[in-house]
């Protein structure tokens, strides 16, 4: 059998490349121009390659009971790595996954196909707008993982997006979202004085190193209603390879300190990320 060929093409947002791992059979890491976006292995769609995918599916594992189909929302696509996962993990869940580049869902479709009865719906769109109209009380999760670059949306980022995505969520229901921050987290802080706006329950997902200020990284924040299984989720996060500690409580709030809330009038993007902190070699 031939070895599979790296694909390029141009996509509305960029210059998109699907790699074919030497190490594993059937499995592509997605970059857009030049910066990882996906891993998909389209053979074992629970491996996730990516720590902060691991934690993302670490928050979707901890919620309600194992195995239990569930409503999930992903704004962000990519390569529908957690989609696979959630498919695989809880069969028989109805998943939605909005993604605005459709040069991007067009490729993935073509060499990464979903398998069939997946149960998961791609829409082309705009997240925050797809999230404004979007039917309440109509998800058990919803996951944003949206990064314009390496960059999250402003739009993403409000008082205003939050409350949307409430009104979403049904009771008990749970957000989680991935951004990424350095020290000294004025990004991160102001995610979380403005989560704290609308969800009574907030905690935190990172690594070590980044939440002591050495580097910048990937954090997921998580936001509810209810109490989130955080013990559950905090032996998970501390038995990945690659181990994360979760935060809540006085500690979060020393986190967060002083920070406001941000409103849609005020709201910018996240940082732009040290050179080379997503890159690949």
């Amino acid at each position: 059998m031939d070895e599979p060929l790296p694909v390029t093409r141009a996509v509305d947002l960029g210059t998109a490349r699907l790699l074919p791992d030497v190490d594993r059979e059937r499995a592509w890491l997605l970059t857009v121009d030049g910066a990882p976006q996906s891993y998909v292995d389209l053979d074992d769609p629970e491996h996730l390659e990516f720590e902060y995918a691991r934690r993302l599916a670490h928050v979707i594992d901890v919620h309600g009971t194992a195995g239990t189909p569930l409503d999930v929302v992903h704004l962000g696509a990519g390569a529908l790595t957690l989609p696979r996962y959630v498919a695989a993990v809880r069969p028989g869940s109805r998943q939605t996954a909005v993604e605005a580049d459709r040069g991007l869902i067009d490729l993935v479709g073509e060499v990464l196909p979903l398998p069939a009865g997946s149960g998961v719906t791609v829409c082309a769109g705009d997240a925050r707008a797809w999230i404004d109209t979007a039917p309440a009380d109509s998800a058990d999760v919803v996951v944003a993982d949206v990064f314009g670059g390496s960059r999250v949306p402003a739009a993403l980022t409000s008082v205003e997006y939050a409350r949307a995505v409430a009104r979403v969520l049904r009771p008990g229901g749970i957000h989680a979202a991935n951004i990424a921050d350095g020290a000294p987290f004025g990004f991160l802080r102001s995610q979380l004085a403005t989560f704290r706006e609308v969800f009574a329950e907030l905690a935190v997902v990172a690594e070590p190193a980044v939440l002591r200020g050495r580097r910048f990284g990937n954090v997921v924040v998580v936001a509810a209603h209810t109490p989130p299984d955080l013990a559950a989720l905090a032996r998970r996060t501390a038995a990945d390879p690659f181990p994360a500690r979760v935060v809540d409580g006085a500690e979060l709030d020393r986190l967060t300190g002083d920070a406001a809330p941000v409103t849609d009038a005020g709201a910018r993007p996240s940082p732009e990320p040290p050179q080379g902190s997503f890159g690949i070699g």
